[in-house]
């Protein structure tokens, strides 16, 4: 089994920053794409940033010059730098990992449980 366990979410003030991790574990070979996921309340789940292992980067246009993406491989961890907050980022941010957890096996999907960011005005 693999778990996904994010942290760093919370309250800050527009044009504040937060910086949100999240690490997996478990029976791992390699994880080719780490993302970060926004869901508001009554939206669907959509793409903020994600990062294949090689270091490929997409950005939603929406936090384009102010989100940075980046990873640890050797920690199999994924990292979200957000700055220059506004009130429309506030969301549950979840995690998400394509996993391998063998050298000829599937990859598979496995998500983190969200945390909480909340931007006021």
């Amino acid at each position: 089994q693999v778990q996904l366990v994010e942290s760093g979410g919370g309250l800050v003030q527009a044009g504040g920053s937060l910086n949100l991790s999240c690490t997996a574990s478990g029976t791992i070979f390699n994880i080719n794409v780490m993302g970060w996921y926004h869901q508001g309340p009554g939206n669907p789940r959509e793409l903020v940033a994600s990062i294949t292992f090689s270091g490929m980067i997409t950005y939603a246009d929406s936090v384009k010059g102010r989100f940075t993406i980046s990873r640890d491989n050797a920690k199999n961890t994924v990292y979200l730098q957000m700055n220059s907050l506004k009130p429309e980022d506030t969301a549950v941010y979840y995690c998400k990992a394509d996993v391998k957890r063998s050298r000829f096996g599937l990859v598979t999907q496995y998500w983190g449980q969200g945390t909480q960011v909340t931007v006021s005005s």
